[in-house]
C-alpha cells in the first residue's frame, strides 16, 4: 500500500503579492530621494513636488477603481475611505499653495498613469496596484507622516492628511481584514503569478518617480 500524496501547498495570494514583490518593494523604499526628504536635508519644494506626482497617479487609480467597483475581484478590496485624492489636495494647500494649477512635467507619473488606466483589462492588475499603494499608505507610510510631521516641524493635523485615515480607527486589523479578503479570492495559479508580476511592476514605477525627483536632489537641498 502506498501513501497518498499531500496535495502541493501554495502561498496565500497576499503572502505571493509580499514575497513575489519584496526586491523590488525594498529597491523602492530606499531611494536616496525618500532618504534624504526625511532626514530633513530637502526644502518643502521637494515634497509638494512628490505630491503633485502622486497626485496624478492616485487620480488614475481611484477612477480605474471606481471603474471596476463591482467586478468580482476589485469589489473585495474597494473601500472608499481608502481613497487619497482629496487628502493630497488638502496637503497641496499647505505645501504648495500657489501651485494648484501648475502644470506637472513628469514623464515618471504620467507613465504610471496610463499603465493605471491600462490595468482595467483585468481586475487582478487593479488589485495588484490597490495592494501596492493602499497598503503601503497604511503600513510604511504612516511611519514617513510621523517622519514629516516631526523633521519638518508640521503643526498638528497639517501637510500630512495622505497619510491620515479618519474612516480607520486602527490600521492594523483592516490591513488583516484586507488581505483575509485577498487570500479568499478564487483567483488560478497562473492568476496569481500575473497579479504578482503587476505588483512588481507597481513597485518599480514607484522607484521611477522618486528617481525623476532625484535628478533635482542638488536643487532640493536646503
Amino acid at each position: 500500500m502506498t501513501l497518498a500524496t499531500a496535495p502541493e501547498l501554495r502561498p496565500t495570494l497576499s503572502t505571493a503579492l509580499r514575497e513575489g514583490s519584496r526586491a523590488e518593494h525594498e529597491q523602492a523604499e530606499n531611494s536616496p530621494f525618500m532618504s534624504e526628504l526625511l532626514e530633513g536635508g530637502l526644502a518643502p519644494e521637494a515634497y509638494a513636488d512628490l505630491l503633485m506626482r502622486l497626485r496624478i497617479v492616485y487620480e488614475a487609480l481611484e477612477a480605474t477603481v471606481r471603474t471596476l467597483a463591482e467586478d468580482a475581484l476589485v469589489s473585495a478590496l474597494y473601500d472608499p475611505a481608502l481613497e487619497r485624492l482629496a487628502a493630497i489636495d488638502a496637503d497641496l494647500t499647505w505645501w504648495a499653495p500657489d501651485r494648484s494649477l501648475e502644470p506637472v512635467d513628469s514623464p515618471a507619473a504620467y507613465a504610471y498613469a496610463d499603465r493605471l488606466r491600462s490595468a482595467a483589462s483585468w481586475g487582478g492588475l487593479v488589485l495588484a496596484h490597490h495592494y501596492t499603494r493602499y497598503l503601503g499608505d497604511l503600513s510604511g507610510g504612516q511611519v514617513i507622516g510621523r517622519m514629516l510631521q516631526r523633521t519638518y516641524d508640521l503643526p498638528a493635523g497639517r501637510g500630512v492628511a495622505f497619510y491620515s485615515f479618519p474612516a480607520i480607527a486602527k490600521p492594523k486589523p483592516y490591513k488583516d481584514r484586507y488581505r483575509a479578503r485577498l487570500d479568499a479570492l478564487p483567483l488560478s495559479p497562473s492568476d496569481v503569478a500575473r497579479a504578482v508580476e503587476e505588483t512588481r511592476v507597481a513597485f518599480a514605477l514607484n522607484r521611477a518617480l522618486f528617481a525623476e525627483l532625484g535628478q533635482n536632489l542638488d536643487a532640493y537641498r536646503r
